[in-house]
């Protein structure tokens, strides 16, 4: 199955372009299954059609769906206290009732990723069309996953699971609780439907499409996207420039506004695929007014972005990782080493990535941004890079 993560600045459109999208696909013949996690119905309003907690068929192979994020958190709290019972009953914890809970801030974001999840298991569609959060919220939430389960591992990590049989002779002869099974069981279940959400976000068929309106303030949004998005090594599929005007007379009020908007999509023009969406004079409601703009079908050709290892051995003694960075500023930058990890910066995003096997035996050499590209350098360490015969 692919999977097309729709997002871009608050108010560019980004929810009217996902039921476009999802539109074009399901017009075409191809299985599609539109994903929200608004908590007011916008998406419906776009589509024309309500959507809510169960999947809602718009047309022939088009389903909207909108989880409730309320029952879900609801229904995971109410769990956890049926496995903590001893626990809490140990302290003197009263249980909530769900009648009395309130979804925590986040809640909407967390039922958007198991949605997801599920939607990608069920091989009952051929595309997953997601309308994200606004860009910096949508970064954070797809870094979610692999940040989660970090800390899960440091915090729990497998291996003290081989001791469990030993944990209550321990908890005597220490005098303090050891961890119980519950908890053990509560972190591998949630480690196992992370590695899923990882998993779809890591997959070949999985891209975004960015949503912008042409201007300084878009053009400036799609430079922080791009920079974000290549961290995370998520593949730009196309750029949906909205609201686009049509060309003005000189002495038009229009004149102005035209001229940010053609300097932007030239810009664009260079980097992406770009699709402009003419204005309509209103904002679209309705499969009409969906089909009305023209959204293209999704690229199947976008690929995952790749972080390739060259050998320059023979020439330099070094191999060299070449991270693709479009955006990076150079005193914007900062690299640390810590132990089998490293930690990029790149002006406000930030990624802790695993290194690759052949360089957790090497000594960081020297770093260089060229050509839009991070090129960190690895020297073998000689007391564990093999020898040579």
């Amino acid at each position: 199955m692919r999977t097309l993560l729709i997002t871009g600045p608050g108010g560019s459109g980004r929810t009217t372009v996902a039921a476009a999208t999802a539109l074009t696909a399901a017009r075409d013949g191809t299985d599609t299954l539109v994903l929200s996690a608004d908590r007011t119905d916008t998406l419906g309003a776009v589509l024309g059609v309500p959507t809510g907690a169960a999947p809602t068929s718009v047309l022939p192979h088009l389903t909207a769906w909108r989880p409730d994020a309320a029952a879900g958190f609801r229904d995971d709290l109410a769990a956890f206290q049926d496995r903590a019972a001893g626990v809490l009953d140990l302290v003197g914890a009263s249980r909530l009732d769900a009648e009395e809970v309130t979804p925590l801030p986040g809640a909407e974001e967390l039922a958007l990723l198991r949605a997801l999840r599920d939607a990608a298991l069920s091989e009952r569609f051929e595309l997953l069309v997601v309308d994200l959060p606004p860009t910096p919220q949508a970064l954070a939430l797809l870094s979610l996953p692999e940040e989660l389960r970090r800390y899960l591992r440091r915090l729990l990590p497998p291996e003290r699971q081989a001791a469990r049989a030993l944990r209550p002779v321990l908890g005597r002869l220490a005098g303090v609780p050891m961890p119980a099974e519950w908890l053990y069981e509560t972190a591998a279940r949630w480690d196992a439907e992370l590695a899923a959400v990882e998993a779809v976000l890591a997959d070949r068929g999985t891209a975004v499409r960015l949503v912008a309106e042409p201007g300084p303030a878009g053009a400036d949004a799609v430079r922080a996207a791009g920079l974000g998005l290549a961290l995370r090594a998520l593949p730009v599929e196309s750029l949906v420039a909205g609201r686009v005007l049509p060309e003005a007379a000189a002495d038009s009020w229009l004149a102005g506004p035209v001229a940010q908007q053609r300097k932007a999509l030239d810009e664009w023009q260079e980097s992406y695929r770009l699709h402009r969406a003419a204005h309509l004079g209103r904002d679209p409601r309705g499969l009409d007014d969906l089909a009305a703009l023209g959204m293209p079908g999704v690229n199947p050709g976008a690929g995952p972005v790749g972080w390739p290892v060259t050998d320059r051995l023979a020439e330099d003694g070094v191999l060299v990782w070449h991270l693709p960075l479009p955006g990076a500023i150079r005193d914007e930058l900062d690299l640390v080493r810590r132990g089998d990890e490293i930690v990029v910066t790149a002006g406000q995003f930030r990624r802790i990535v695993p290194l690759p096997s052949a360089l957790r035996r090497c000594t960081v050499d020297g770093a260089a941004l060229r050509e839009d590209e991070l090129r960190i350098r690895f020297r073998p360490d000689p007391g564990l890079w093999p020898r040579e015969r």
